[in-house]
C-alpha cells in the first residue's frame, strides 16, 4: 500500500517532505504512518478515507471502540504481533480483521484457513494496532497473579543467586512485559514483612499488581542486576544501571534503581522507549494563545525558554517535543542530560557523571566550544550552572532548561536567588512554561453532570487562592466512572499550562526585580491563563474531570 504516493497525489505533502519523514522514521524506529499523522500533515480519520477511495478497502479505528476480548482471541496474540493485525467484530460467518496493510493477500487467505470465517479486512493504523493489542490482557492483573503463583510453585528449590532458573526468569519477563502492556511507566518491586508487592504507576498513578514471597524477590531482583551490569552481591549501597529488551517486539530501555531498605532491597525500575515519540505541541496539550506564543518562541535564534513543575509533570517531554521541532540539518543542538531518557538523531547528547567532574555546568561551558545554535540543560540545579546558561543565552545561542518551581512567575525570583543579575534575566528569558499532567477521562465510560455546591465552592476557593480574578462557571462537565478498557475511568495523559511570555512590561519588573506575584498579576492582565484556568477548560471539554485538575494544583 503506497501511502507516499497517495499523499503526494492528494497534495498533503511533497516528494521532498515525504522523504525527510522516511529518514526520520528510520532514524528514531517509527512507523510511517505514525509520522505522518503526528506531524500533522493528516489525521488518522483523513488517511483511512484515502485509503478506502483509492483502494475501496473500509477502514476504522480501535480506539475507544469496544470490542469482544474473546473476539481478539480467535486470532493467537503471537500471530497479531507478527502479521500487526487485530480481529474486532465477527458474525457467524466474517471475522472483521483491522490491517495495517489490507492488501496483504496472503495473510488474509492464511486467516481464512486458520480460522474457518470468511475475512472482511479493514485499513487500521499502527496506533490503532497497538491500542488493540492491549485486549489480549483484558484480565491482565490476574494473570499476572496467576503466572506468579505459577512459577513460584515450581521455584520452591531455587535460591536467590539462581539466576539463571527459568521460574525466576519467567517471572522477571512476565513483570516487564505486562507493565509495557499496561501503559506502566514504573515498575516498584518493593520487600515487606512476609511477602513483596510488585507495583505499577500506570498514568502518575500507583497501582498494586501482585505479591509474590521474599525469596522470589531476591531472586528477581538479582536477575534484574544481571540485566543492567549491577554488582549482584552489593546489598548496602543504592546502585543505578540500565538494559535493553524486546517486548511485543519493540526494543524497551528500562533505567533501574536499586535501594537497602529494612526488608531487603527495593527496585524502581523506569520504561523509556528507546526513541523519542513523534509527539507534537499540540498533542502536549497546548493551544490557542499558548500554542502560539510556544512556537513564536521557539522560532528565535537567541536567548532561554524554561519549563518548570515538580518531578513527574511532564517537563522532559515537552523540551523533547520542541527539540524535535528545532532539529533540522541547518542547526547544531548540543544537550546534557541526566540521565539520557530518549535518544534524538542528529542530537549531540550528554550523559551527566559526577564521578568523572562531568556536572551539568563543566558539560555546559564545554559546549560551548562545540559551535552549538542550541543547547538543552536537563536541569538548572545551581548557581554556576544559571550563570553560564544565561551567559549562553545572552551570546548568540538559543537555550532550553528545567527549574523546579510551582509556578511560571516563580522561575524568575528562583534565578535571581541564584545570583543571576535581574537584568540578565529579563534581557535573555524568552518563555515560562509551567505545567502539571492530569489523567484523561476514558471516552468510553465518562459520565456528564454539573458541579454541586460544595465541589463548586472548593473550586472557587482555589481560584481566590491562586488569584484568578474570575468566578468559576458551573457548565457541563464529565467524571469518571470506569470500564474493562481504563483505569478507574481514566486512560492516558495531558498537560495543563501557565505560559508567561516575557515582553516589555515584565522585563520592567525583573529588573526592579519584583515578586513572583506582582510579575504574576501583570501577565494575567495581559491574558496569562493560569493552570488551573487551563485545567477547567480541559474539563469542560471531557478531556478530564475537576477532582484531577485539583489534585494536581489544589494547595
Amino acid at each position: 500500500m503506497d501511502i507516499k504516493e497517495l499523499l503526494i497525489k492528494n497534495n498533503y505533502t511533497s516528494k521532498e517532505e515525504y522523504e525527510k519523514l522516511e529518514e526520520k522514521s528510520k532514524q528514531i524506529s517509527s512507523s510511517i504512518e505514525e509520522l505522518v499523522i503526528g506531524s500533522n500533515l493528516i489525521t488518522e480519520e483523513e488517511l483511512g478515507n484515502l485509503i478506502t477511495k483509492e483502494y475501496s478497502i473500509p477502514h476504522t479505528s480501535l480506539i475507544h471502540k469496544t470490542i469482544n476480548p474473546e473476539t481478539v482471541k480467535i486470532i493467537p496474540e503471537k500471530i497479531a504481533i507478527e502479521k500487526k493485525i487485530i480481529a474486532f467484530d465477527k458474525s457467524e460467518s466474517t471475522l472483521k480483521i483491522g490491517m495495517t496493510n489490507p492488501r496483504d493477500i496472503n495473510t488474509i487467505e492464511f486467516l481464512k484457513k486458520g480460522t474457518g470465517y470468511i475475512i472482511d479486512p479493514y485499513f487500521i493504523t499502527e496506533t490503532s494496532f497497538f491500542e488493540g493489542l492491549k485486549l489480549y490482557k483484558t484480565s491482565i492483573k490476574e494473570e499476572l497473579k496467576n503466572i506468579i503463583e505459577k512459577n513460584e510453585k515450581e521455584s520452591k528449590d531455587v535460591k536467590s543467586e539462581d539466576t539463571e532458573a527459568l521460574p525466576i526468569i519467567n517471572i522477571t519477563n512476565t513483570i516487564l512485559e505486562y507493565a509495557k502492556t499496561m501503559g506502566a511507566s514504573d515498575i516498584h518491586l518493593e520487600p515487606l514483612e512476609e511477602r513483596a508487592v510488585i507495583r505499577y504507576r500506570i498514568d502518575g498513578i500507583l497501582h498494586d499488581q501482585a505479591t509474590y514471597s521474599l525469596d522470589i524477590h531476591k531472586a528477581v531482583v538479582a536477575r534484574i542486576k544481571i540485566l543492567s551490569n549491577l554488582k549482584i552481591d552489593e546489598h548496602r549501597l543504592p546502585q543505578d544501571g540500565r538494559f535493553k529488551t524486546l517486548v511485543n517486539d519493540q526494543e524497551i530501555s528500562f533505567r533501574v534503581s536499586t535501594m537497602p531498605v529494612y526488608f531487603g532491597e527495593v527496585v524502581v525500575t523506569r520504561l523509556l522507549e528507546d526513541n523519542a515519540k513523534s509527539y507534537n505541541l499540540e498533542a502536549l496539550g497546548f493551544r490557542g494563545g499558548d500554542l502560539e506564543k510556544i512556537k513564536d518562541s521557539i522560532k528565535r535564534t537567541v536567548g532561554m525558554i524554561l519549563v518548570t513543575g515538580p518531578t513527574g509533570s511532564g517537563k522532559s517531554t515537552t523540551l523533547y517535543t520542541i527539540l524535535s521541532q528545532l532539529n533540522t540539518p541547518e542547526v547544531n543542538i548540543n544537550t546534557v542530560e541526566d540521565p539520557i531518557e530518549y535518544t534524538m538523531p542528529r542530537v549531540n547528547q550528554t550523559q551527566v557523571s559526577a564521578n568523572i567532574g562531568l556536572t551539568f555546568a563543566n558539560g555546559l561551558r564545554s559546549f560551548l566550544r562545540q559551535d552549538p545554535d542550541i543547547i538543552m540543560v536537563g536541569e538548572i540545579r545551581d548557581n554556576e550552572t544559571a550563570d553560564i546558561a544565561i551567559n549562553a543565552a545572552m551570546t548568540g545561542h538559543l537555550v532550553l532548561s528545567t527549574l523546579h518551581t510551582n509556578d511560571a512567575s516563580g522561575a524568575i525570583p528562583r534565578l535571581i536567588d541564584m545570583q543571576v543579575e535581574s537584568f540578565l534575566v529579563a534581557s535573555t528569558l524568552n518563555v515560562v512554561i509551567a505545567q502539571r499532567l492530569v489523567r484523561k477521562l476514558c471516552n468510553t465510560c465518562k459520565k456528564e453532570y454539573k458541579m454541586d455546591a460544595k465541589e463548586l465552592s472548593i473550586l472557587s476557593e482555589q481560584y481566590e487562592k491562586k488569584g484568578v480574578g474570575k468566578k468559576v462557571t458551573n457548565n457541563k462537565y464529565y467524571k469518571a466512572v470506569g470500564c474493562e478498557y481504563c483505569n478507574n475511568g481514566y486512560k492516558g495523559r495531558i498537560g495543563i499550562y501557565e505560559i508567561l511570555e516575557i515582553n516589555d512590561k515584565i522585563k520592567e519588573l525583573i529588573t526592579k526585580k519584583e515578586s513572583g506575584e506582582v510579575i504574576q498579576k501583570i501577565a494575567q492582565s495581559n491574558g496569562m491563563s493560569l493552570m488551573i484556568e487551563d485545567g477547567l477548560a480541559k474539563a469542560s471539554e471531557g478531556l478530564t474531570s475537576i477532582e484531577e485538575v485539583l489534585r494536581v494544583v489544589k494547595e
